[in-house]
């Protein structure tokens, strides 16, 4: 059975450029990690308006300004939790305060077992 995270950032607006350049230097990092299997960064940039989206299968709506930040979620999927937990570590020894100063609040995890 695979253990996941899945982390929501909110990012600072002035600072995406420089969250998702060290996000795209920690993914190769995380890839590389002994047990890591999957690894997707995503940056929200839809929304699903009303049921009427969903009920018709319609295209959802492109977000059109930035309120207070921009969101971004994180999944990585790794092997065991040992392999998850190394991992941490290397990241926050190594990139975790440049992160960190990018984000208005501390991130979201969403941490446990794989199901399907």
């Amino acid at each position: 059975m695979s253990f996941s995270e899945i982390s929501i950032y909110q990012v600072k607006p002035d600072k995406t450029n420089e969250f998702e350049a060290v996000m795209k230097e920690a993914g190769d990092m995380m890839k590389a990690t002994e047990g890591c299997q999957f690894l997707r960064l995503i940056q929200r940039t839809h929304y699903i308006k009303d049921m009427k989206t969903i009920k018709e299968g319609l295209e959802p709506d492109k977000l059109t300004r930035i309120v207070k930040c921009v969101r971004y979620a994180l999944y990585w999927e790794f092997d065991t939790e040992k392999s998850y937990g190394k991992a941490q570590k290397h990241l926050y020894d190594t990139r975790w305060k440049t992160i960190e100063k990018c984000l208005i609040v501390p991130h979201d995890k969403i941490l446990g077992n794989v199901i399907i």
